[in-house]
C-alpha cells in the first residue's frame, strides 16, 4: 500500500510519524483507540466548520470532547457557523468524513487546535484514507501545523 496523503505531507516536512492501518474500519472512537494502543482522548477528530460563504476552518479536538458552540463562535468572531455537510467536507478537503486530517488537504485551511489535544503526548489523526491513521507526538503535530492557535473550544462529553 502506498503512503497516505498525510504521511506524504509529513514526510515532505521531515516530521517523524508512523501510519497505522486498521484490519477493518473501526466502528467507534473507542475501537479505533484500542486498536492503535491509545486512549480515546489521543484520537483527534478533524471537524470542518463553515464560517460563511466559501469560508471554512478545520478544528482539531480530542476524541470524546464535544464542541462548545458558544466558545467556537466567540473564537471565530461569528454569530453563526455550522458544521460542513459531507459533500462540503469532500469538496473542501478532498477527503471523506472519517478520513479527514490536517495534512495533505486539497485546499489550505485555517486550523485551530483545541486545548484538549495539548494535554496528550502522542495523538493519531485522519490520514486522507479511511481506515488509516497517522500517529505523531503533539509537539511534532504543532510544528507541522506551523504552531496554530490553541483555544478552549470543547467541553467534556
Amino acid at each position: 500500500m502506498s503512503p497516505s496523503p498525510a504521511a506524504l505531507a509529513l514526510a515532505a516536512l521531515g516530521i517523524p510519524h508512523r501510519e497505522f492501518v486498521h484490519a477493518t474500519r473501526p466502528s467507534s472512537l473507542e475501537q479505533a483507540a484500542a486498536e492503535r494502543g491509545q486512549q480515546p482522548g489521543q484520537v483527534v477528530r478533524s471537524i470542518l466548520f463553515r464560517l460563511g460563504e466559501d469560508d471554512y476552518a478545520l478544528v482539531l479536538v480530542a476524541g470524546p470532547q464535544q464542541v462548545d458552540w458558544k466558545a467556537l463562535r466567540r473564537h471565530f468572531g461569528r454569530s453563526r457557523l455550522t458544521m460542513a455537510a459531507p459533500e462540503e467536507v469532500l469538496a473542501v478537503t478532498g477527503f471523506e468524513i472519517g478520513a479527514v486530517g490536517p495534512f495533505g488537504l486539497q485546499n489550505p485551511l485555517p486550523i485551530v487546535v483545541d486545548g484538549s489535544i495539548a494535554r496528550q503526548q502522542e495523538v493519531s489523526l485522519g490520514s486522507g484514507v479511511r481506515g488509516t491513521a497517522v500517529i505523531l507526538s503533539v509537539p511534532d503535530l504543532q510544528a507541522a501545523l506551523g504552531n496554530p492557535p490553541i483555544a478552549a473550544l470543547t467541553r467534556p462529553a
